[in-house]
């Protein structure tokens, strides 16, 4: 069944659906604008709480990022981030491929429609004038053949007329005759007109109307399959999504899984073990008895000057470090007066003198006053020192180990480089074609420098690491300094070193090619290369090779423009990485 065949009648009917049809499109496209306006505005809601929240100012250094609990919070953190990002894509895939498309391939529509009624309504207008001219021609036809009767009727009443001319009745005859002659013209021209409207008539019914009717009945049924294409992708869109929002909630849950309260609290020890001893026992001071000096006027290095302090009040929460420490008069040891000794005890001791209360003042003023001044200081925050003396004990050797990490590798990376300038500086004085020596003077002296400096920090700190692991428990540390040559000298636990490798003082301070592959076992290829030159290898160090021969790789090239390469018959030497095209990999044979 088609719209041609049983809605022929329905011009009006069909031009309504189509356009209902249409604007349901523009509403679902107006729709899922909307949609995707809601998505966009929920991403960014999430990412801004992602921001505010990711405090992304505390560094990597501070106590907290070590926490699981903080770290599993960051992960949530990323997570949802992603997650908003997964919500973006959503609304862009269904604004590229729902409101988009649908909004060009709706134009089409409009366009494809408006021709197909402007067909109809065309053939409608050439049948509507087909059908004035058939009404024209009628009705002369009609007005043609009363005329025609009429002068027939008059030649007949002048014909009996006895009283009229033979010349008038021939005249009327003539008349009626030619009026008969009109209005069959008019009668054939009108049965022409009517056979010519029924045909077009025809042919209107029965075939241009149908095939219009039946292309807007296709183009109807392509919008609504396209329609429900797009209610398709509504749905799809975001189910495409869904595993990556999947594994963004499976991260979040891992997040929580991988909290570890027991971690944290070892985490929280280790970060803020101080390493100090409890404080001991406080002596009685008996004031009726003279000032007991037993207890030593200590430094407050340890909590037992400020414990001491505190006397009576020990109850109260106290901790060395504690800005919220305060010292309030109460602390202070209570004291009374002494009694007058009597006569009957003998003469006053010489210790008091004559006014024991000012004695007993005096002695306490030295005693308490120190304690005081000291005590104050630590409310305040401590000065950030080089050897970080500010720290606790603990915290102080953990510092300077992390310290000493940092040295050695800024130091390693340092003779590094300064074995590479020595390779580059002996190959440029045996191939002076390849490069000036002279070119890497600045270089090798700044390389020098920085390692001397480097080294001297090593020296500074491992002393002060010594002096720390004194304070504390007994810690053993061995650090790798360099000498300029790239050997390595180890310090003992004492700080002296001992050195592995004790080359000549007057060995330069870099060695040849040759001397990295003395004594060394073979080390795996890593990969390939071809040669897209040849290369004579006439420099100590280097290998020659032919143009198109394939060696392994054994070093990659670190930066001085050479690659370290082996040959089947085990010769090994360098050669320029910019002769040889190089293919990484792992291998088995050459």
């Amino acid at each position: 069944m088609d719209w041609g065949t049983e809605l022929w009648d329905q011009y009006d009917i069909i031009e309504k659906h189509t356009q209902s049809g249409l604007e349901l499109v523009e509403k679902y496209v107006k729709f899922v604008k909307e949609r995707t306006e809601i998505e966009q505005n929920y991403a960014k809601q999430l990412r801004n709480l992602s921001k505010k929240y990711n405090l992304k100012r505390i560094g990597k250094d501070e106590p907290e990022c070590r926490l699981s609990s903080y770290q599993s919070f960051l992960e949530i953190l990323n997570e949802m981030n992603d997650y908003a990002g997964q919500r973006e894509l959503i609304a862009e895939n269904m604004m590229m491929n729902i409101c988009i498309d649908l909004t060009k391939y709706l134009q089409e529509l409009k366009q494809e429609r408006k021709m197909y009624l402007m067909e109809a309504k065309k053939a409608q207008q050439s049948l509507e004038s087909t059908y004035k001219q058939l009404d024209s021609s009628k009705k002369r036809f009609e007005r043609e053949w009363r005329e025609a009767e009429r002068a027939a009727q008059y030649a007949e009443k002048t014909d009996q007329d006895i009283n009229a001319t033979k010349a008038d009745v021939e005249k009327a005859k003539q008349q009626a005759h030619m009026r008969a002659h009109v209005a069959e013209e008019c009668k054939n021209d009108y049965a022409a007109q009517l056979q010519k409207y029924n045909k077009e008539q025809n042919q209107f019914y029965f075939n241009d109307m149908p095939l219009i009717f039946n292309k807007v009945q296709d183009l109807d049924e392509r919008r609504v399959r396209k329609l429900a294409q797009g209610y398709i992708l509504f749905s799809d869109t975001e189910k495409h999504v869904m595993p990556i929002i999947g594994k963004c909630l499976e991260g979040m849950t891992k997040a929580g899984t991988n909290v570890n309260e027991r971690n944290d609290s070892m985490v929280v020890i280790e970060q803020n073990k101080s390493g100090f001893e409890r404080p001991g026992d406080l002596e009685f001071e008996d004031y009726s008895q003279g000032i007991n000096r037993a207890s030593s006027d200590s430094s407050l290095g340890t909590p037992k000057g400020p414990l001491e302090l505190l006397g009576k009040n020990r109850s109260k929460n106290f901790w060395l470090f504690s800005k919220k420490s305060k010292l309030s008069p109460s602390t202070l040891p209570p004291f009374s007066t002494p009694p007058a000794p009597s006569p009957a005890n003998g003469p006053s001791s010489p210790k008091f003198g004559r006014d024991p209360l000012s004695y007993c003042l005096k002695e306490i003023n030295k005693t308490v006053k120190p304690r005081i001044s000291s005590f104050r200081t630590l409310r305040r925050s401590p000065t950030v020192t080089e050897d970080f003396t500010h720290l606790p004990p603990e915290q102080r050797r953990k510092r300077l180990q992390q310290k000493l990490e940092e040295i050695c590798k800024e130091l390693q990376k340092e003779v590094d480089q300064s074995e590479a300038l020595g390779k580059m500086k002996d190959v440029y004085e045996k191939n002076p074609q390849m490069g000036d020596p002279a070119s890497l003077a600045s270089q090798i002296s700044q390389t020098s420098q920085s390692i001397e400096r480097l080294k001297g920090e090593l020296n500074k700190y491992e002393t002060w690491l010594a002096e720390a692991g004194g304070r504390g428990d007994t810690l053993r540390y061995k650090s790798h300094t360099f000498n300029n040559n790239g050997a390595h000298d180890v310090l003992g636990p004492d700080g002296a070193h001992s050195d592995e490798s004790a080359p000549d003082p007057s060995q330069a301070i870099y060695a040849e090619f040759d001397d990295d592959f003395e004594d060394e076992e073979l080390t795996a290829p890593i990969g390939k290369c071809t040669a897209m030159y040849s290369f004579p290898g006439a420099s100590e160090g280097t290998i020659s090779m032919q143009e198109g021969e394939v060696l392994a790789v054994v070093e990659e090239d670190k930066g001085d423009g050479w690659t370290r390469v082996r040959r089947n018959n085990g010769d090994e030497g360098y050669i320029p990485t910019s002769y040889v095209t190089i293919s990484i990999q792992q291998m088995t044979d050459i």
